[in-house]
């Protein structure tokens, strides 16, 4: 799934925060990002309507704990999950929470 990705200047905007506080977020993994083009930028789609999807951080931490590097973290949210019929990050969108930390779980 292709995806739009945001810089932390971006985040700033999209959700009102301070720089600090976009950067505490992403150390408590509210968010995940990469470096993949130089700036460290995170998927739009884990920001849905100025406001971080709740259910991301336990889903990253699911993900940490099976040996995923954010990368890859980034790269399972965004991809078709078969089982589930939709990419974990759209699932999660829709409240789909517990039927994705399954999969997840799954994956360690």
């Amino acid at each position: 799934m292709e995806s739009e990705w945001l810089t932390l200047p971006d985040l700033v905007e999209v959700l009102d925060e301070p720089l600090g506080r976009v950067r505490r977020f992403l150390d408590e993994y509210q968010l995940v990002g990469s470096r993949r083009e130089g700036a460290l930028k995170v998927p739009a789609l884990f920001v849905k309507d100025g406001e971080l999807i709740p259910s991301l951080r336990g889903t990253v931490i699911v993900l940490h704990d099976a040996g995923f590097s954010d990368d890859e973290a980034i790269d399972w949210l965004l991809a078709l999950e078969d089982s589930i019929g939709v990419a974990p990050i759209e699932a999660l969108r829709a409240g789909r929470k517990s039927e994705v930390r399954r999969v997840a779980a799954a994956l360690a």
